[in-house]
């Protein structure tokens, strides 16, 4: 006899059980005396016309990738289709399809879409390859980690478990490992949580933002360089790569990489082997690589602003961390958590954030922002004590209407930019973040906040 970790109710060996605590649209959770798994709808694609008609695929996991590719779930030979071309995943029981990037679109029953949720019999139309979902009623095992903790990270909802049980298997292994997920989802909590599961725990962990730092100054960041080898450089510097050797290295939004100093990162992964800016020899060093992204990096290669060999070098493991939208189930230990690490869970204050009404209306919102966003929340709350709506808790003018045109245009375009601001900054930790975010330079963010009287967020 087993236990469901999410009600505790026990599970007959070989039995199906469905937990009451999980919405509708959650996977069905099933152990039994078998190691501990979800049960994920199953989808299956058919190819109705094209160069590979009659050809099809089913879903092994929540993710399935169409492409040329042989590295793609369902390899196609129309000439006309990206080699990544498009890719479908579960979020609860819904499919969603995203395009990425590709050459020639994606047409979901006629409309070109480029990200959508679709549903059994819609026709998917890439090149000139004509596919059909069918999504039944048929489930696949997905194996989950049977705690809710993994090092800093927590939760109980079966998508993050499911991460987790990724996660505790990269982290025995040296393997190099790519973290996928939107901003706020916990990346760098997840590439901690690994280096200290691993057996390289005792070794340093160097962080690297390569969004953060400028394209001409990230490879003397990375690999170090010598005295006199650029203007400035007045005394040997010792790059992130050989600061983390005997330890791990985290490249955190390799997105944002620049083209030009992709072949050199890609030449230290596959020989771990580094130069310094001004040096004409190679070192040696011992590190595991973790890399992290919120972007679609098979789209940033069919957009070719990303090398196809170091994506492949960098994916040798990929773990996608779900969206909270997708395990709002974790919102009640996620808000205990932030007030336990903050320090004040035993306070008064603390009490009224835990409130059966508090959790309901966290619920209803859908955080684009993800955790980061409520971490932020929940400490506005704090500082304000009380509770603001959701739809203005983030500095938004509360009660502009969406388009007054009662004024001038230029007071409409400041008005819209301030808010715009406001939104933007309190969705990330800094700045930096932020600007990076909105695709604008630094220093010209800076400006605009000044402008309009907006502060760095606490």
């Amino acid at each position: 006899m087993a236990t469901c970790p999410e009600c505790g109710g026990d599970i007959a060996e070989g039995e199906r059980h469905l937990c009451p605590l999980s919405s509708s649209g959650d996977p069905t959770i099933a152990t039994g005396e078998s190691a501990p798994h979800i049960l994920i709808r199953r989808f299956t694609l058919s190819v109705l016309g094209g160069p590979d008609a009659g050809k099809s695929c089913a879903s092994q996991s929540d993710r399935l990738v169409i492409g040329t590719h042989r590295s793609a779930g369902l390899v196609l030979g129309d000439r006309a289709v990206s080699r990544f071309h498009c890719e479908l995943t579960l979020e609860g029981d819904r499919i969603r399809l995203r395009d990425l990037a590709s050459r020639n679109g994606t047409r979901v029953d006629g409309v070109q879409v480029m990200d959508a949720f679709v549903g059994d019999g819609a026709s998917i139309s890439i090149g000139q390859t004509r596919l059909v979902l069918v999504a039944g009623d048929e489930r696949v095992e997905l194996p989950v980690s049977s705690s809710d903790r993994f090092g800093l990270m927590v939760g109980r909802s079966p998508a993050l478990r499911a991460a987790f049980a990724l996660l505790e298997r990269a982290a025995t292994s040296d393997a190099t490992i790519l973290l996928e997920g939107e901003t706020g989802t916990g990346k760098d909590l997840a590439a901690e949580s690994i280096h200290r599961a691993g057996a390289r725990a005792d070794g340093p962990l160097v962080v690297v933002d390569c969004g953060a730092i400028p394209a001409d100054l990230l490879e003397s960041e990375l690999f170090g360089h010598e005295k006199g080898a650029f203007t400035g450089a007045v005394a040997p510097r010792t790059g992130a790569f050989q600061a983390a050797h005997g330890g791990t290295i985290f490249l955190d939004e390799i997105g944002e990489l620049d083209l030009a100093l992709q072949p050199k990162l890609l030449r230290a992964l596959e020989k771990r082997e580094v130069k310094r800016v001004g040096s004409t020899a190679y070192e040696p060093v011992d590190v595991r690589v973790i890399a992290a992204t919120n972007r679609s990096l098979r789209g940033e290669v069919n957009s070719r602003r990303f090398r196809s060999d170091l994506f492949y070098r960098l994916a040798v493991l990929e773990v996608r961390l779900p969206a909270l939208r997708e395990r709002k189930q974790d919102l009640p230990i996620l808000v205990d958590t932030i007030l336990e690490r903050l320090g004040i869970a035993g306070r008064p204050e603390a009490a009224e954030l835990r409130t059966p009404d508090f959790l309901r209306t966290l619920e209803h919102h859908e955080w684009p922002g993800n955790v980061r966003e409520l971490r932020n929340y929940i400490e506005r709350c704090l500082a304000l004590r009380s509770q603001p709506p959701l739809s203005t808790a983030r500095g938004a003018v509360p009660d502009s209407p969406a388009v007054d045109v009662s004024i001038p245009l230029r007071e409409a375009r400041d008005r819209f930019q301030r808010q715009y601001l406001a939104e933007i900054v309190s969705r990330h930790d800094s700045i930096t973040a932020a600007a990076r975010a909105a695709g604008v330079d630094r220093i010209h963010f800076y400006r605009l906040l000044r402008r309009h009287g907006l502060r760095e967020p606490v």
